[in-house]
Formats: C-alpha cells, structure tokens, sequence
C-alpha cells in the first residue's frame, strides 16, 4: 500500500511498483486517515509511508496501524534535520526501514531512489512481524566495579539499528572507561539526529564524529553517513579521521569492516566488536580480524533482531564470543571492560 499526499508522488511510487512482477500494489491512501482505514481493510504485506502529511501525518498514523494490524511500514522522509528527527521517532515506534525523498516532499527525481526502494520492499518481506513489535525495555543504569581499561568497543548496525542501540548504549554507566565507536547504516544528516537523541537519553555522551576528534572512554562515536571512519594513532592518542574517498565496502559507506579493520590493528586483542541486526554481512570480515588478534566478538542473537543478517554471518563463520538479545549486551559490555 502507497501512502503520500502528493498525487504527483502517488502516481511516480504506483508506476514504479506496478513494474515489478513480484509487487503488487493494493491500495493507495491520500492521507494518514485514510491509510489507517486501508491498512484495516486491505491487510497489505508492506506499507510506503509519507512522513509530511494532512488530516494524520505520517507518524500518527503508524502508531495506529501499529496498534491495530501491525505492518511492515516504510517511511518515505526528507533529507531535513526535521525529517530525520521524524524517521528515527518513526523507527522508534516499529516502521522497519526508511528511504529519502532526493528533493523534497514532492521529488521530481524520486525514480532515481526507485531500485533502493524496490530493495527495501523485497528486504521487508523477510521480516518477522513478531519481531516489529518486540518491545524490550533497556535494563536500569549498570555499575562499575573498576574504573580502568584501555579496551575500545566498535559496534556495527543496520536495519533496526537504532532500536537496538536504544537498548544497548542508554544502560551504560556514566564512567564507562572505554570509547565506543559505532557505525550505523545511514545517509548524511540521519546520523547527526541518531547522535543527538542517543545523546538525550543516555548516560554517556554520544556525538556525531568529525575529523580529527581524539576518542576519550566514555564518550560514544557516530561515523556520519557517507564517511568511513577510522582511527590513527598520533602524539600517544587516538584519533579519528573520516575517509570518503575509498568507495563503498558491502555497497556500504560508513562500512563496519572498515571501522574494525582499522581499530583492530592498533587496539589489537584490546577491541570488542558488537554486531547488531542488519541485512546483508557488513561486519563479518571485521569480526574475524578481531579474532584473529585475539578481541571479543558479540553477536545481537535473533530474538532481538528485526533482521537476523549481520549478525547471523558472524555466528555462522563461528567468530561470535556471545550471542545474547540486545538488552543483555550491556551486562557483558561492562564485565568484559
């Protein structure tokens, strides 16, 4: 089911979606009304979701959908600060993934994100609905025995990944004596916004990363959307640089693997490597160069996941240390730090 004020919008998705034999547009919705009252009636398998919209935006009406007959929902947003505020709120509350508008609520140029969006339609049918709705509460703020560690954590994640960081990093304690570099799968701006909410709810402090930031223990790091990230040692600190000139890694940029290959080599058998939900096997090259020096490798194990990809690789190449449901990873993060 397409849903989106725009007619413009509405005939570009339906004409973009009519091409392909395997998708089978069953509804259009105008509005968030009315796509609430089609989502009831016609029970379709996956839903394009316009963020801006009159009546009912966007958000509203997945609440409930989500509330009344739970759907894979994708949420079609603009590349704003606001839209991607938006789109993590939405994430928040069980859409499964996300595409951006290239210019705008009404995208003359929409066709050219057309194959991502076909991709992400197809991705959505793998998952689970039981796994939309699981709702886990972080567990309460962790405490410290020791205060001394020269380990470092790298946590890679994709689809669903800021659900299951919600439950991964707000846990853990203020003095936690290790930095945390993370590398989510997304565009440019989303991951500023991912920063600023993990920021707001959690006890660390989480930033966005730049050029040149010394990493610190207990500071979180976002590798910004386009960028690889890595670290350099340089006067006996650590430092992070961004590099956008190499070319994507598992059609990916910011790559896990990149970040881990990097980190590994300098913090050797002192790296963590956490693997979170995610399509495809981002990560999994980058775990076993954290084995191979010794380090720890968490996996995220299904039950959490809303896409059972990244993790799954590096259990089956037999490189995950643990396997445990995101709430559970903080525990084992303190104790192995």
């Amino acid at each position: 089911m397409i849903v989106d004020d725009s007619p413009f919008m509405r005939m570009i998705l339906k004409d973009l979606l009519d091409q392909q034999p395997d998708i089978q547009v069953v509804a259009v919705a105008k509005d968030g009304m009315e796509a609430v009252e089609l989502a009831l009636k016609y029970k379709p398998d996956v839903i394009t979701m316009d963020v801006e919209m009159p009546k009912l935006n966007g958000i509203e009406a997945l609440k409930e959908i989500m509330k009344r007959s739970p759907t894979r929902v994708i949420m079609v947003s603009s590349l704003t600060e606001e839209g991607a505020e938006i789109t993590l709120l939405a994430l928040e509350l069980g859409a499964v993934d996300f595409v951006t508008k290239p210019s705008g609520s009404v995208s003359m140029d929409f066709r050219k994100i057309g194959p991502e969006l076909v991709e992400k339609i197809r991705s959505a049918m793998k998952i689970d609905l039981s796994h939309i709705l699981l709702k886990k509460k972080p567990v309460a703020g962790l405490k410290l025995k020791s205060m001394v560690s020269s380990k470092i954590v790298v946590i890679g994640s994709s689809t669903g990944g800021p659900r299951s960081l919600d439950l991964v990093i707000p846990p853990l304690p203020k003095e936690f004596p290790a930095p945390i570099l993370i590398v989510q799968h997304m565009p440019p701006g989303f991951t500023k916004s991912l920063a600023q909410r993990l920021d707001r709810i959690s006890n660390l402090s989480v930033k966005e990363a730049e050029e040149g930031d010394e990493i610190k223990p207990g500071w979180v790091y976002i590798a910004p959307g386009d960028y690889h990230m890595g670290i350099k040692h340089q006067d006996r600190k650590s430092i992070i640089y961004l590099d956008k000139r190499t070319e994507k890694i598992n059609n990916v940029r910011p790559s896990v693997d990149y970040t881990l290959d990097k980190v590994a080599e300098i913090y050797k058998e002192k790296t963590i490597a956490v693997i979170l939900t995610g399509m495809g096997r981002d990560g999994a090259k980058g775990a076993f160069k954290v084995k191979f020096f010794k380090g720890n490798v968490i996996a995220e194990s299904q039950e959490t996941c809303v896409v059972y990809g990244m993790p799954k690789a590096v259990v089956d190449e037999g490189y995950a240390d643990f396997v445990l449901p995101a709430d559970k990873i903080p525990e084992k993060l303190v104790e192995i730090v």
